[in-house]
């Protein structure tokens, strides 16, 4: 009995030291800050926000309202690889089917935005036109479409921003 006990722990030794290869990411993608760190609204893959959200954290209450004289408000872009030597202009468009919001109107964004050499972060100012009469609120849905190099996160890469018309 006792020799099938040592075979037994033999074979089990033999095939449970197998070395397993480090597995490392070595894409480079980016994603919205916000994005990641609130949740999806309901029936979209993306947050919409009706509050500056803070670098790193979630949007909480305390936080102030988007209003139609917050002028400009920064959005934080992460990058989510080694930094780059070199600068990386990343494009930005918006989502037409999602948004409602008319630019120029509503809002301005840039087309691009770049993320310096040596660094993990860009800021997309967005502008909120005033002033602009109405009630109700407009949505601006914007989204990450990356560069030849950094690609947009598939799940982090759409933001949506609640604009209150009054």
């Amino acid at each position: 009995m006792r020799k099938y006990f040592f075979v037994v722990i033999a074979a089990m030794l033999a095939v449970g030291c197998i070395e397993n290869e480090p597995i490392l990411f070595k894409d480079a993608i980016a994603e919205f800050d916000a994005t990641v760190w609130n949740a999806p609204a309901v029936g979209v893959n993306y947050p919409i926000i009706t509050r500056v959200v803070g670098f790193g954290r979630a949007a909480t209450t305390a936080d102030p309202l988007i209003a139609r004289n917050t002028g400009t408000m920064n959005v934080r872009i992460n990058l989510v690889s080694a930094q780059f030597a070199t600068d990386q202009v990343l494009n930005i468009s918006v989502v037409n089917g999602a948004t409602t919001a008319v630019a120029g109107t509503h809002y301005n964004i840039p087309a691009t935005v770049t993320v310096p050499a040596n660094s993990s972060f860009a800021l997309l100012p967005v502008t909120i036109v005033n002033p602009v009469t109405g009630t109700g609120t407009v949505d601006l849905v914007v989204q990450i479409d990356g560069n030849e190099t950094v690609k947009p996160s598939e799940n982090f890469k759409r933001l949506g921003i609640r604009i209150p018309l009054n």
